[in-house]
C-alpha cells in the first residue's frame, strides 16, 4: 500500500515525439486578448492548433480552420496522446501570466524538452502581487497551492514571515485561513488579490480568524494570497526538531541522533531519500523540510506506523511525502532510485543493506543506525569492506534523582555512514 505521491518526474532530456515539432507557449494576463501585443496576437492567429484552458480559448477571435483543444484531464496523463495527435502542426499553447511559474510551460518542458518549447511570458501574478503589496522579492516566499495540498504552507510558518500563495480557486483563501487558525496563526493577515492586472482587479484583507468568523460573499477564482504571518515561534528548518513535534509510539530517531544522520545524508535540492524502517518518519520529514524540492519515500512494515508517518508529514508541512507499507528489501524493488538512504530499522534483515547500497545513485549517501550487538557487528563488517565513517553516539539528558538532578543515558547508537563513488 502506498500513501502520498511519488517524486515528480525529472525533466526530460530526450527528443520529443516525431509528431511534435515546436510549441510556443504564450502568457496572457487577466485582461485576456486585448492585453497581448500585436506580435503575439499574430502568433496565435497563425497557429494551426491552439491549446489552452476553456477560459483562454473562449477569449480568442474566430480563425477559420484553426483547431482548438482544451487541456485534457488529468493533464499529465492526457498530454502525450494529445501532443502525438498534432501531426507536426504549428502549435500555440495559452497560459496565465508567466507559464513557467506553476504553469503549463513547466509541464511541457518536462515532457518535450527545452528545445521544443518556446515561452513568451506575460507579467506573472507573483510579480503583480509583490507590486500591489510593495514586497521586495527577496523578503517573501512563494508557495503554490495550484492542485496541491494546502498543508504545504505549514512549512513556511514563522512569526513576521511574508508568503505569497498561488491559489487553486476561490476556495483556497478559506482553506488557508482554517489552516492558519488551526496552527495558532489566526492573527495572520490575509490579503486576497483577485484578477491581478485586469480592470476588475479586487482586494480583500483581514485576519485568518476574521475570515473564518465572517467570510466575504464573493472571492475571485483567479487570486493570489498575500500572507503576513503572526503566531507563536514555529519549528525551524535546520535538522533536529524536538521529539514531541512527531506523533510516535517510541519508534523515533531522537533529536540529536537525527541531526547527526541528516548532516551526513546532506539534503540537496531535487534529491530523493529512502527512509527505510521509517518508524515515525522523522528523518524523511526533516529531509523534505530542508528544501521544497526534496522528496522522500518512507518504507514502514507496520500499518499503524505507516499511517502515523503520513499524519506527521502533513502536520509538518510536507504532505507530499510518499509512504510505502511493506518490508524491505522487497518493498524497495519498484521505488525510484535514491540519492540518499537512511536505515533506521531492519538493517540485519537479509538483503536490506546490499539492496540499498546497490540502488544509490553516484555520489549517494547512506546512513545506518543500530542499537543491537547484531547490527553493530554488521556495520563494523560493512565499514571494513566499504570504508566510510563509523561512529558511536551516546546522549545523556538530565532527570530528577530525588531532590537532585542527574544524567540519564539513552541507548548508545552505532552509526555507519558512506558516500558512494
Amino acid at each position: 500500500m502506498t500513501i502520498g505521491t511519488p517524486p515528480p518526474p525529472a525533466p526530460s532530456n530526450t527528443a520529443p515525439p516525431a509528431a511534435v515539432s515546436r510549441i510556443t507557449v504564450v502568457g496572457v494576463t487577466a485582461d485576456g486578448w486585448p492585453s497581448l501585443p500585436e506580435r503575439l496576437r499574430r502568433t496565435v492567429r497563425e497557429a494551426e492548433v491552439v491549446l489552452g484552458g476553456r477560459r483562454h480559448l473562449a477569449m480568442l477571435p474566430e480563425v477559420a480552420g484553426q483547431r482548438r483543444e482544451a487541456w485534457p484531464s488529468p493533464l499529465r496523463a492526457g498530454l502525450p496522446p494529445l501532443l502525438a495527435s498534432l501531426g507536426g502542426a504549428r502549435v500555440v499553447a495559452l497560459a496565465s501570466g508567466d507559464p513557467l511559474v506553476s504553469g503549463i510551460g513547466t509541464t511541457l518542458v518536462d515532457l518535450l524538452g527545452v528545445a521544443s518549447v518556446r515561452v513568451e511570458p506575460a507579467v506573472s501574478s507573483v510579480a503583480l502581487a509583490r507590486a500591489r503589496m510593495g514586497w521586495p522579492s527577496e523578503r517573501c516566499a512563494v508557495v503554490t497551492l495550484v492542485g496541491r495540498d494546502p498543508r504545504l504552507l505549514l512549512r513556511e510558518l514563522a512569526p513576521g514571515h511574508r508568503v505569497l500563495v498561488l491559489s487553486s480557486d476561490a476556495g483556497t483563501p478559506a482553506a488557508v485561513a482554517a489552516l492558519l487558525a488551526g496552527a495558532g496563526y489566526g492573527r495572520s493577515v490575509l490579503t486576497v488579490l483577485g484578477d491581478l492586472g485586469a480592470e476588475r482587479e479586487s482586494r480583500l484583507s483581514g485576519t485568518a480568524d476574521e475570515w473564518l468568523a465572517s467570510p466575504p460573499g464573493e472571492v475571485s477564482a483567479l487570486n493570489v494570497l498575500a500572507l503576513e504571518l503572526a503566531g507563536p515561534p514555529a519549528h525551524g528548518l535546520v535538522a533536529g526538531l524536538p521529539d514531541d513535534a512527531f506523533e510516535n509510539d517510541g519508534q523515533l530517531t531522537r533529536r540529536d541522533l537525527r541531526a547527526s544522520a541528516l548532516a551526513r545524508l546532506a539534503p540537496a535540492p531535487g534529491q530523493h531519500l529512502w527512509d527505510v524502517g521509517a518508524g515515525a518518519g522523522s528523518v524523511g520529514i526533516e529531509w523534505m523540510r530542508a528544501h521544497p524540492t526534496c522528496a522522500t519515500t518512507a518504507v514502514e512494515a507496520n500499518t499503524e506506523r505507516a499511517a502515523r508517518v503520513a499524519r506527521n508529514a502533513g502536520r509538518l508541512g510536507v504532505p507530499g511525502l510518499r509512504v510505502v507499507t511493506g518490508r524491505a528489501p522487497d518493498a524497495l524493488a519498484e521505488l525510484p532510485p535514491p540519492d540518499a538512504v537512511f536505515i533506521g530499522g531492519g538493517a540485519t534483515r537479509p538483503g536490506v543493506l546490499e539492496t540499498c547500497l546497490g540502488a544509490l545513485r553516484p555520489g549517494g549517501r547512506l546512513v545506518v543506525h543500530g542499537v543491537t550487538l547484531e547490527t553493530e557487528t554488521l556495520l563494523a563488517d560493512a565499514y571494513r569492506r566499504h570504508g566510510g565513517e563509523l561512529t558511536r553516539l551516546a546522549v545523556e539528558t538530565t532527570a530528577p534523582i530525588g531532590s537532585f538532578t542527574g544524567w540519564t543515558p539513552a541507548r548508545t547508537v552505532t552509526q555507519w555512514s558512506l558516500t558512494v563513488g
